[in-house]
């Protein structure tokens, strides 16, 4: 029997969705699922029928951020450059992508996963949510994208939230900014398509001439602090109190 795909792309009209299909694992993703989540963006991209896309977790989580298998592939040095040039090339990919992006939060979002908000266009969350990006706390710099919070809670705020490490809760988060809307968890699903489909009717041509604009502000931000902070994550990729954890964690 062959295996669940670690991505899924359904349609629903001009509408993508794509669910990050790992629950046994709360989505968190493995070398397989970062390759594909790399190449999905060009791939919708080309679709001459999808007008906008709505990204999801299977399961209760959305994403957990990177596996042990990621962390322990960091270890190496070849491992490591790979890594950290793969997440570069993710955030252009998304900083460049056309179709709008609702991200339907159906569940904790953390590293990785709490980065790829900041990189959406909209974002419907459960109210039992949360966001939570714990680089610091495992020995890493924040690299894949967390430096651009900025742009979106303010500098306060986007250190409070790297710095400490801890979780946001979805009315917290909506209220910071970070998120657009507060759902049940029942309805994260329904009312993220239902703004997708929203968008997809807008004039394709101005919506996306418009969300290019937009997005010159994060792209200014690849320049400088994401890429300064990807280069600093990688070094810290070798700390000490990385290997420690990323040890403890694969003894246990």
């Amino acid at each position: 029997m062959a295996e669940e795909p670690e991505i899924i792309i359904e349609s629903d009209g001009p509408v993508r969705i794509v669910t990050l299909n790992r629950p046994e694992s709360r989505n968190a993703t493995s070398v397989t699922m970062h390759h594909a989540f790399l190449s999905l963006w060009r791939q919708l991209a080309d679709d001459p029928e999808a007008r906008s896309v709505v990204v999801t977790g299977a399961g209760k989580a959305f994403s957990a951020g990177g596996d042990y298998e990621m962390m322990q592939l960091s270890l190496d040095p070849v491992g490591r450059w790979r890594n950290v040039d793969e997440a570069r090339r993710l955030l252009v990919e998304l900083v460049h992508f056309p179709l709008p992006i609702v991200a339907a939060v159906n569940g904790p979002a953390v590293g990785l996963g709490a980065s790829f908000l900041a990189f959406s266009d909209f974002v419907v969350m459960a109210e039992s949510a949360f966001i939570a990006d714990p680089h610091i706390a495992v020995g890493l710099v924040c690299g894949d994208g967390g430096v651009a919070w900025p742009l979106h809670v303010g500098l306060l705020r986007a250190k409070e939230m790297l710095l400490l490490g801890g979780r946001i809760g979805a009315e917290e988060a909506k209220s910071m900014g970070i998120a657009n809307r507060v759902v049940s968890t029942s309805d994260v699903l329904a009312e993220a398509t239902a703004i997708a489909h929203r968008l997809a009717a807008q004039p394709a041509g101005a919506l996306q001439d418009t969300k290019r604009a937009l997005n010159l502000y994060l792209e200014s931000s690849l320049a400088g602090p994401v890429g300064h902070s990807l280069m600093t994550e990688r070094y810290s990729m070798a700390s000490d109190e990385h290997r420690t954890f990323v040890e403890g964690q694969t003894k246990s």
